[in-house]
């Protein structure tokens, strides 16, 4: 290893800042492996927190890898090196989502865009809280949308009738995962209130980010405890009209998934940066019949992606994360 090649505890430092991102249920399905020779940061998806019935293609596991690898070039970028990336590098490998080459600052210069969004990587949190009923202001939204162009996507703000549609899609995705047992029994091995027989701490989801129980409306969140019993849990009334975005592209390939996913973690990075809270909303997409009329059929936007809700609240807490030393193998 030369001079200019990163050492351990450099990758190590990025890998950190890499998997502060998003997940399914904070599953962390993500696998880094530095290769010496070679300089490379190789990601992998991680089998073993995939999740076959809501997620048979696995988009959402790539959406939460692409995410994490757009941290690593903004926590590259915020030490002055370049990250340059080749998506889904081993067709015979569907696994290996991306190669990262870290280039010494001498080679090409640093994004100065990516480095001023690192502070947010450990600011972000989702919030599952009643956001206030004041409006995201135009030219916010405009960032947002240039966030998503930037990664090769589009984030789209609905309209009133669009955003009553997909809203009614999200409770129709609730009747959906209560009526199915398998879909419940996956979600319930990520949840973690302390009971005996649950995962390791450091994933899912932990009682203190369920949020509060809705008062009289159905919460334009996923309700992680609408059938346990959270000692201290309160009920609140969330906002009845959410301000909602959806990213999307305009195919639905495994490449456009990683795209996705960095296009994803730039926004909700931004909207940090911005002053926003924001929350994720997958439910009504992991489902076939839902997702395809979750589109805005004006829009170029070929499929969605996922649904972000933006507006002015609590942030939340930092859920908790798997050591580096799980998720990052040297070579």
């Amino acid at each position: 290893m030369d001079s200019n090649d990163p050492t351990r505890s450099f990758v190590a430092s990025l890998v950190e800042d890499a998997v502060t991102a998003p997940s399914m249920h904070n599953a962390q399905p993500w696998r880094f492996v530095h290769r010496a020779d070679t300089g490379t940061v190789e990601l992998y998806g991680d089998p073993s927190r995939a999740m076959p019935r809501e997620d048979p293609d696995r988009r959402a596991l790539h959406l939460g890898c692409g995410a994490a690898l757009f941290g690593l070039r903004v926590a590259a970028a915020h030490r002055g090196r370049h990250a340059e990336v080749r998506l889904l590098p081993d067709p015979d490998d569907p696994w290996h989502l991306a190669d990262v080459r870290l280039l010494p600052p001498s080679a090409v210069g640093h994004d100065d865009e990516l480095a001023v969004l690192h502070p947010a990587l450990r600011e972000r949190h989702t919030s599952r809280f009643p956001f206030t009923d004041e409006r995201v202001p135009a030219e916010i939204l405009d960032g947002l949308r240039s966030a998503a162009f930037l990664e090769g996507c589009r984030l789209v703000v609905p309209g009133a009738w669009h955003a009553d549609t997909v809203l009614d899609l999200v409770h129709d995705s609730e009747r959906f995962e209560a009526a199915d047992a398998l879909v419940r029994g996956e979600i319930d091995a990520w949840i973690r209130t302390g009971a005996d027989g649950e995962g390791p701490v450091t994933e899912g989801i932990p009682a203190y980010a369920f949020g509060p129980r809705q008062y009289d409306v159905t919460a334009p969140v996923r309700d992680f405890g609408s059938h346990r019993a959270v000692p201290g849990r309160d009920s609140a009334r969330f906002e009845k009209s959410p301000q909602l975005a959806l990213l999307g592209t305009v195919e639905d390939t495994a490449a456009e998934w990683l795209k996705a996913g960095q296009a994803m973690q730039r926004v909700l990075l931004r909207a940090t940066l911005d002053g926003l809270s924001t929350s994720l909303m997958s439910q009504p997409l992991e489902w076939p019949e839902l997702r395809s009329v979750a589109r805005d059929p004006g829009s170029t936007t070929g499929y969605v992606h996922m649904v972000v809700r933006l507006g002015y609240g609590p942030r939340g807490r930092t859920t908790p994360r798997r050591p580096v030393s799980e998720v990052l193998a040297f070579d």
